[in-house]
Parts: structure tokens; C-alpha cells; sequence
């Protein structure tokens, strides 16, 4: 059996982790971390650490009636997506634990294709120092 990170968990809550496939089991927030346990599998588990935590990464639709995933960005191991049945309780619990200005709200669809149409002078600039670059060789 997995020993948990927790020695006092402040919210459990059946969860999907949408890490490849999905995974059904329970998500665990407590005070040194967030934890997901697999129900069928024991050995798949994922423990977060509150000092890895980057940033949560909360995807909100309809004017924030709707929260369907959220996502925990590490230091070291990437990004982690989670869904649970009342995703405002989890989130409520995580931000005891994780700075406010740390949990982000991710880019829309409409956003995204916004951003890919309009022009970035950081990348203009970096050709035009390439293009220098060359020039003086």
C-alpha cells in the first residue's frame, strides 16, 4: 500500500486524473500536498507536493458557472490535469495551501486564436537579431 504525503487531509473527493487515459479514482487535499489514488490500481498515484506547485491551471466556461478541469503545473515534473464532481470545493481547499495570485485562469478557445493571429514583437526581434548575426560572419 502507498504511504500518503498528508498527515491531516482536508477534503476527499472521487476524481478523474487526465494524465493519458483516464483515471478513476479519489483526489486528496491535505496539509503537504495533493494527492490522487487510482480505485482498480494501487500502484498508480500521483503526490504533489505544496512546495512543487507551480501554478493550478483552472479551464472556466460560461462566465465561471462551469469549471470542467483544472490543471497543477510543477516545478520539475510538468502538468497534471484533474476533474471532480464539485471542482469549486477542491479549489477552495487548494487555495489555502497555494498563493491566490498562483491559480490562473487558462486561455479560452476564442483567446488562443487571438494570440496566434496577432503579431509578437519578442519574435520579431529575435529574427532581426539572427538576420544581424548573419550578416556580420
Amino acid at each position: 500500500m502507498v504511504q500518503s504525503l498528508n498527515t491531516k487531509s482536508d477534503l476527499v473527493m472521487n476524481a478523474t486524473s487526465h494524465l493519458g487515459m483516464a483515471d478513476y479514482g479519489k483526489i486528496m487535499v491535505g496539509d503537504k500536498g495533493f494527492e490522487f489514488y487510482d480505485d482498480r490500481d494501487a500502484s498508480n498515484y500521483i503526490q504533489i507536493p505544496w512546495t512543487e506547485v507551480r501554478k493550478v491551471i483552472v479551464s472556466v466556461m460560461f462566465g465561471g458557472k462551469w469549471i470542467p478541469r483544472y490543471a497543477i503545473e510543477t516545478k520539475k515534473n510538468g502538468t497534471f490535469s484533474f476533474s471532480s464532481r464539485d471542482p469549486k470545493k477542491v479549489l477552495r481547499a487548494i487555495r489555502v495551501y497555494v498563493k491566490p495570485d498562483h491559480i490562473v485562469r487558462s486561455l479560452g478557445f476564442f483567446e488562443v486564436i487571438k494570440r496566434a493571429f496577432t503579431k509578437n514583437p519578442n519574435k520579431a526581434n529575435k529574427k532581426k537579431g539572427r538576420k544581424n548575426r548573419k550578416s556580420k560572419k
